[in-house]
């Protein structure tokens, strides 16, 4: 599978949910990434603009997820791989999203996808 930088437990409160209550409180989503990079130049250079900066992934997507409205976290996967992709290019993605607390006498439950880039 190659290289890979990782951004684990990215928590978040947004509106998620297909209930008219849930969609007027906000509510913790998880997410973990995993994202394609050959990290290789970034070693050698020792610089930032040679690396998958994960502080500014981390950003874009905490900023999405709290300005969004949402029913599914399916939506969310899709929507957090299309940004990941073709925002940051990363070859491929994996993300895990999850809303703990969502099921009764269930810790968590989650989606995991994963996308390549175009």
């Amino acid at each position: 599978m190659g290289d890979r930088v990782l951004i684990e437990g990215l928590s978040v409160r947004t509106i998620v949910g297909i209930y008219p209550w849930e969609q007027r409180v906000r509510q913790l989503v998880r997410l973990d990434l995993e994202m394609g990079w050959d990290v290789r130049r970034a070693a050698a250079s020792d610089a930032i603009e040679d690396a998958l900066d994960y502080k500014a992934v981390s950003k874009r997507l905490a900023a999405f997820l709290e300005n969004g409205r949402f029913r599914l976290i399916e939506r969310i996967a899709e929507e957090c791989a299309r940004i990941v992709l073709e925002e940051f290019g990363a070859s491929w993605v994996r993300i895990k999203a999850s809303k703990p607390g969502a099921v009764t006498r269930a810790e968590n439950v989650a989606v995991v996808i994963e996308r390549r880039g175009g």
